[in-house]
């Protein structure tokens, strides 16, 4: 059973009880709708509590219900009984009231609930919106615009908060089962009519008279492209407009159109792909990871000291070595600038910041490190100096202690060899800014110990980072995509596309800058050094020999103010150089190549589709486990758009994996080189009928 019903006097309490999180799945509708009739069959009650068991209070819908037939009763019929009720009931909320949860608190008569609880409305964020009266509901609560600041943020709301905005109607201090029964008997003895939420109206004239007008043309520029935002809006006016039975109908269209709606489907899959990421394959639950109190980083630069905020953030103390006085105090003082400039926004107070710099011991000594059960190496990207480091490292670490090493491409294998505990060492790629960033690419050596990863991978957590594990292979998951999308980028610019043109195409399709913008504000610099170590053969020349030239022309990117594009100095706005365009043509003509003009379409396809193809070679590798974990590595790395779901995703079920196959084969074709292979594995699944799902 999900629910019971106890009586407490005149006072009904519904105890709804569903692990873990208090789901509204069938069981729970049932428990609801038993509780109500329960309530108005006895004489002797006046009026019920409704409270959860467990940690929280119901955190919304049941998941795993979408895209499934739904049991009766279903959500929207369970709070017509609610609210249909003839004695008050009341909402006693702790923990979260999410989703679901909220509309079911909002059909109740009156909500109370602990300073610590929260409430809010999150379907936005699987590409959703409220389905069971919230957007009905809550702008005839609280206005117009806090209802679409609430709904089209997706944000949880503080008790305290919720109540200056009308939702709760008292905050409980101590027992909340006594405080809210008290309440009720409050409300019992007051006397007066039920007030029902779906009752109450909107002045149209109390609105300026372009407030949705407004609100649309804000989200056309700071939510392009996404669905589920402009469906909200329409819903809120109707809310203002409309009377609240044709409003529900309006509602309940908008939400099955947003269900079938692919940008939610992708949606969903990042949920559900976030969530197996953190299960290690191979790891299995009963490994009992290592306990991580104190953390050391080698090296104070850009993401030494990017890595060091993640820890200080999460109250872990950090010891921070540098070689030389200088850089160790140039380190220390971005760190704390950093802070300040965040304290500055409101975003911490002043006290948080020196709590956070008191957790911080700058050290030029290895031996300091000796303590510390995590040390994260973050030095230049070079295996001499790694293998150094790491060999100081193997002298003054603790046993059992973990050396990670920050690299986005060296191997793991070759670092560990020169330590005496190669289990005890793995990859930790963070991404730049460190301290913002939400990916963490945790990279498996071959003698990398399980609880090693398990440690790593709840660290990950710990510092709010979003962790995949990955192969030891050149680029791991990540920048082995990325060569293989630049590739095809950097040779459509190579056979006539402009570096604006497919800069714009991407952007279209949903990411925040295009692969040329990319890499001017990167440097052009850092890929220019990086080829003169690599063997010839190991890349093709022809495409990168434009942005060679434009480095050896002094022009670098964003910090020299021109690479491919020019820059004002102070200004990041790209603009269009002459000098790019006929170095372009230059070396286009060097390779004997006649240029011609590109579509949107073919640009598109042949970098997404190279991102996908690559990944289906990081699959047949092992160096992915899952085709979700290259999504996710994509999303919160790379900015790859959360509405398509991810790379793979993408592919699979807005392309179709047959028709990837297809224009990939024509696209290696038409190049006339092995640049741009056809995965086996991608040959394999569409020739079986299968997809990344099947993939065990």
């Amino acid at each position: 059973m999900s629910g019971s019903f106890e009586k407490h006097g005149n006072i009904g309490v519904i105890r709804i009880n569903n692990p873990p999180v208090n789901a509204i799945g069938a069981t729970v509708r049932v428990a609801l709708v038993d509780g109500v009739k329960a309530l108005n069959s006895d004489p002797e009650l006046q009026a019920a509590v409704l409270i959860c068991e467990g940690r929280t209070f119901m955190a919304g819908a049941d998941i795993t219900e979408f895209g499934k037939p739904m049991a009766s009763p279903n959500l929207p019929e369970v709070l017509d009984v609610m609210e249909g009720s003839a004695k008050p009931i009341i909402a006693a909320i702790h923990g979260t009231a999410l989703g679901g949860g909220l509309e079911t608190a909002l059909t109740c008569h009156y909500r109370v609930a602990v300073a610590s609880a929260k409430v809010g409305l999150p379907e936005v964020k699987l590409g959703l919106l409220p389905g069971a009266g919230g957007t009905q509901r809550l702008p005839r609560l609280v206005g117009p615009a806090t209802a679409l600041e609430v709904i089209l943020s997706g944000d949880p709301v503080p008790a305290k908060a919720a109540a200056a905005a009308g939702v709760i109607d008292r905050i409980v201090e101590g027992d909340l089962l006594a405080g809210a029964i008290a309440f009720a008997k409050e409300v019992v003895a007051n006397g007066s009519a039920l007030p029902l939420v779906s009752a109450r109206t909107i002045d149209p004239a109390s609105l300026p008279a372009d407030f949705f007008a407004t609100a649309r043309a804000g989200l056309a520029k700071a939510k392009r492209n996404l669905f589920a935002h402009q469906q909200i809006v329409d819903l809120v006016e109707a809310a203002v407009t409309k009377p609240f039975a044709e409003g529900i109908l309006l509602e309940r269209k908008a939400f099955m159109a947003c269900m079938m709606h692919p940008q939610s489907a992708a949606l969903r899959h990042v949920f559900f792909a976030e969530r197996t990421a953190a299960k290690v394959a191979g790891v299995d639950d009963s490994v009992v990871p290592r306990e991580v109190k104190t953390v050391g980083i080698i090296g104070a630069g850009t993401m030494g000291g990017g890595i060091a905020m993640n820890f200080l953030n999460a109250g872990i103390p950090v010891t921070l070595l540098e070689v030389k006085q200088e850089a160790l105090d140039r380190g220390v003082g971005v760190i704390r600038r950093n802070y300040e400039a965040t304290a500055s926004k409101g975003k911490l107070t002043s006290e948080q910041v020196e709590q956070r710099m008191g957790l911080l011991k700058p050290t030029l000594e290895f031996a300091d490190l000796a303590h510390a059960d995590l040390i994260i190496e973050a030095v230049f990207e070079t295996m001499a100096i790694k293998k150094e480091v790491f060999t100081k490292l193997d002298a003054v670490a603790k046993p059992g202690a973990i050396l990670a090493t920050n690299t986005s491409y060296l191997s793991i294998d070759d670092i560990a060899a020169v330590t005496a505990r190669p289990q005890d060492v793995v990859g930790t790629h963070f991404f730049s800014p460190a301290n913002v960033m939400k990916l963490l690419e945790i990279v498996r050596g071959a003698k990398t110990a399980p609880d090693v990863l398990a440690t790593v991978m709840g660290v990950s957590r710990r510092i709010s980072k979003v962790g995949v594990v990955c192969g030891n292979r050149d680029g791991f998951i990540g920048n082995r995509l990325l060569g293989a999308y630049g590739y095809q980028a950097n040779r459509c610019v190579l056979d006539g596309a402009t570096p604006e043109q497919v800069d714009a195409v991407i952007r279209k399709f949903g990411l925040p800058m295009g692969p040329i913008q990319m890499w001017d504000l990167a440097g052009l610099d850092i890929g220019y050094r990086s080829r003169q170590d690599r063997e010839p053969g190991s890349f093709d020349e022809r495409v990168t020999r434009a942005s060679d030239r434009l480095v050896e022309a002094g022009r670098c990117g964003q910090k020299t103010n021109g690479g491919y594009y020019d820059y004002l100095p102070g200004d990041r706005t790209p603009r269009s150089s002459a000098l790019t365009a006929s170095i372009i043509e230059q070396v286009s003509a060097e390779c004997g190549i006649t240029r011609r003009a590109f579509t949107d379409e073919e640009i598109l396809e042949r970098c997404m589709l190279a991102l996908m193809n690559e990944g289906c070679e990081v699959l047949r590798e092992g160096v992915a486990a899952r085709a979700s974990d290259i999504d996710v590595v994509y999303l919160y790395g790379y900015g790859f758009p959360a509405y398509r779901g991810g790379p793979m995703h993408w592919a699979e079920n807005e392309v179709g994996l047959p028709k990837a196959l297809e224009r990939l084969r024509h696209y290696a074709a038409e190049s006339g080189d092995h640049w741009l292979q056809v995965s086996p594995l991608l040959e394999k699944l569409v020739a079986e009928g299968k997809g990344f799902k099947d993939l065990r």
